[in-house]
């Protein structure tokens, strides 16, 4: 005799069914996270964290738009951004939170983006309680602190920001290959019944939100990644049947995905960058150092700003690392550049190489190493010295 599944576990069920009927999601692990995203959506006044669902694709038509159908169907109180003022949606979000959805995302975080500082700041904000935004009300004379606090759903082409991918499910859609295929979704035929589905979830969840408050559930993953996908474990725990195994399953596998496939920072791309720049010298001239890594017509260094990456530029980024030019006596005189032990720090802790180079001595450059327009008789931003020599 088949043992029936728990009730939470056959809402889950039903919900899954429902995605893979309408999507076409590019794994298992994918189905079961966006299944107990959603489920977590009903239960938000419980969690201490409120994930990102991030919905990427390389292009169009890849199904972004119709997972985020099914995500509006099935959530908690669906709030669509589209042409919503900040304002509108700040005062949308209470204690009990709608589910913040935003379709074609490059609105909010890409380069046509002007104009959405309080929406970014928002989303930015709101993956963790008690971070408020301050407002002044000119009106009443006072100050404002209102709730950022919410779960959210973005979909668009391409990786969203790192602030928001950290914190986020990240799924990546795929095109239909050959031979997939989803059923039609219609939207006066399609959303009731998952409205009821909907109905039936949040019963379910809202009548022990004090117990899964209290949950402490065993996390198979660390850190900012626990903060993001313990609401979902904990759906899955409340549960039962398989789904504490799948859950788990899935948090392992999309978050190595995300390690796997995020592209590094702009700041670690530049740590590396500077690690091939120095070759075997142990120091370098600024002009020296950012003629090699600008010495790629096509690479990123090279168009880093309308001119490419400046002295300056150079030295504000490599500050967040501790990172400083100082004054360095070469054999054709005394410049202002970096050290490769300055580096040693940041490369161990950001990006460390599977064969270091030895630390040694200052390996001098050739003379006439410096491109003419870097005279040491110049002082400032150029990269060449004034002042005193430091050994």
């Amino acid at each position: 005799m088949n043992q029936q599944p728990p009730a939470g576990a056959a809402l889950l069920d039903r919900l899954r069914a429902a995605l893979t009927r309408y999507v076409i999601l590019p794994s298992n692990e994918a189905a079961d996270a966006v299944t107990l995203w959603i489920a977590a959506t009903h239960a938000q006044p419980a969690w201490a964290h409120a994930p990102r669902l991030v919905i990427r694709g390389p292009e169009k038509r890849c199904g972004k738009s119709r997972l985020l159908d099914i995500v509006e169907a099935t959530c908690h109180a669906p709030f669509i951004t589209v042409n919503s003022s900040s304002a509108a949606v700040y005062r949308s979000i209470t204690d009990d939170p709608p589910t913040m959805l935003v379709d074609e995302a490059d609105t909010i975080f890409g380069p046509k983006a002007d104009g959405n500082e309080d929406l970014r700041g928002l989303l930015n904000a709101g993956h963790q309680r008690n971070r408020p935004a301050k407002r002044y009300d000119a009106a009443t004379n006072r100050v404002e602190s209102i709730p950022t606090f919410a779960m959210a759903a973005l979909a668009g082409i391409g990786a969203m920001p790192d602030t928001i991918e950290d914190r986020a499910v990240v799924i990546r859609m795929r095109r239909r290959a050959p031979g997939e295929t989803a059923a039609p979704y219609r939207h006066r035929r399609d959303r009731t019944p998952l409205r009821d589905l909907a109905s039936a979830l949040n019963q379910w969840l809202r009548a022990d939100l004090s117990s899964l408050e209290e949950a402490e559930p065993a996390m198979p993953v660390e850190d900012r990644a626990a903060d993001t996908w313990e609401p979902l474990v904990i759906v899955a725990d409340h549960a039962g049947g398989t789904w504490p195994e799948l859950a788990r399953a899935a948090a392992v596998e999309l978050t190595a995905e995300a390690d796997d496939n995020g592209r590094p920072s702009t700041g670690l791309r530049l740590l590396a960058a500077c690690r091939t720049a120095f070759g075997a010298d142990t120091a370098l001239p600024t002009a020296v150092f950012l003629e090699r890594l600008k010495a790629d017509p096509e690479g990123e260094w090279h168009e880093h700003g309308p001119g490419g990456l400046t002295a300056m530029r150079l030295g504000t980024m490599l500050r967040e690392y501790d990172i400083r030019p100082t004054l360095i006596r070469f054999p054709h005189g005394p410049l202002r550049g970096y050290r490769r032990g300055d580096f040693a720090d940041a490369w161990a802790r950001y990006c460390p190489a599977a064969d270091p180079l030895p630390e040694a001595a200052i390996v001098p450059l050739e003379r006439g190493a410096c491109s003419s327009r870097y005279s040491r008789n110049t002082a400032g931003h150029d990269g060449t010295a004034s002042g005193p020599v430091t050994a």
